[in-house]
């Protein structure tokens, strides 16, 4: 029964993904963390089913003409000083400030959802 949970958790990551362009993360680290136990290898093993994911989903949306790489490029350097930041910070920090920050972003990210200020 186990391997169907996972199973399904991971087709909600990947569908979250592709369809939102964001979210899987918020399926995936408690799921994994209910699975390894460790926080820091929960959200690096996040990182690394997402990465294949979001690639797929670029694909996907270059071949559909829903995308233009020269409108993302100005934000790939910012994104990737930030990812490698928050790498370092993820071996520093206290894991409870790590599950207390993803819960804050969490909770902000479904009110901003709710109820857009734009």
């Amino acid at each position: 029964m186990k391997g169907w949970v996972i199973h399904g958790a991971a087709l909600a990551v990947g569908f979250l993904n592709g369809l939102l362009g964001a979210g899987g993360g918020m399926v995936a680290v408690p799921m994994l963390h209910k699975t390894l136990g460790s926080t820091r290898q929960a959200h690096a093993t996040s990182i690394a089913m997402i990465l294949p994911l979001t690639v797929a989903s670029v694909f996907l949306y270059l071949q559909a003409g829903h995308l233009s790489l020269s409108q993302a490029l100005p934000y790939l350097p910012g994104g990737v000083a930030g990812a490698f930041a928050g790498a370092y910070l993820l071996k520093k920090m206290n894991p409870v400030w790590i599950r207390r920050f993803f819960g804050g972003l969490v909770l902000y990210s479904a009110v901003r959802m709710l109820w857009p200020w734009n």
